[in-house]
């Protein structure tokens, strides 16, 4: 069965990472990058992992529709089983499918109150209690730092982990440490984050915080093919 078969760790484990899950619990993580570069992309194969290891994933999209992102899950993982049979692909996707719901909100109506509501409603009736979340879409040049704190106060009470997309303003110039100005307000309320920089043809992908120390990072690139995470040697 191809359960038993397919081997995806978590690509982002290979940037000096220790845990497989990368956040610890109660923890916040962000990619952050420009428009267009991939931090959806990068984000759905951190989940997919997650949902291999059948743990489950809320995401929850302020910009895209519930079946565009259902299109990211599905050609992203048929990319990384490319190597098995499309019956056995449409059997384990039917699997794990089941470990991850979409949640979509307009991006004004969208507060941490309206969103912990409707989580307790999908946990209360036992339907879905998410062990990751992503948000994917939260402008936060716009969001002020209670926002933020907010939503870590409700990673810590349901014990869960939440990852975030960061758009870099093109315009903007980074600060020294390579961080965007308008994120810097936030920064210290975040355990883990990670940068995709686009050179030429290829995007680069870096830790920025929350790597052991002592960890080798490897060189890690976004195959613009595929759009799935490489090595970069």
């Amino acid at each position: 069965m191809l359960k038993k078969e397919i081997n995806y760790r978590n690509p982002l484990l290979n940037l000096g990472y220790e845990h497989e899950d990368i956040l610890p619990n109660g923890g916040l993580g962000a990619v952050l990058a420009h428009a267009g570069v991939g931090k959806t992309a990068l984000l759905v194969q951190v989940a997919l992992n997650m949902m291999i290891r059948e743990e489950s994933v809320l995401h929850v999209s302020l910009q895209d529709a519930v079946s565009k992102v259902d299109v990211w899950y599905q050609e992203l993982f048929h990319n990384i089983a490319a190597n098995f049979n499309e019956a056995e692909i449409k059997d384990y996707w039917d699997i794990i499918q089941t470990y991850r719901f979409i949640m979509t909100f307009r991006v004004e109506s969208f507060s941490v109150p309206t969103l912990e509501e409707r989580l307790s409603d999908l946990m209360q009736q036992n339907i879905f209690k998410p062990h990751t979340v992503i948000i994917d879409g939260l402008k936060f040049d716009e969001a002020g730092r209670g926002q933020l704190a907010l939503l870590k106060e409700l990673a810590k009470k349901y014990a869960m982990r939440i990852w975030f997309t960061v758009h870099a303003h093109r315009h903007e110039s980074p600060a020294e440490n390579g961080l965007p100005i308008s994120f810097l307000h936030v920064v210290d309320l975040f355990d883990v984050l990670v940068q995709l920089e686009a050179k030429g043809d290829e995007v680069y992908i870096k830790a920025l915080k929350g790597q052991s120390p002592e960890a080798k990072q490897d060189s890690l690139l976004l195959d613009p093919a595929t759009m799935l995470i490489k090595s970069g040697k």
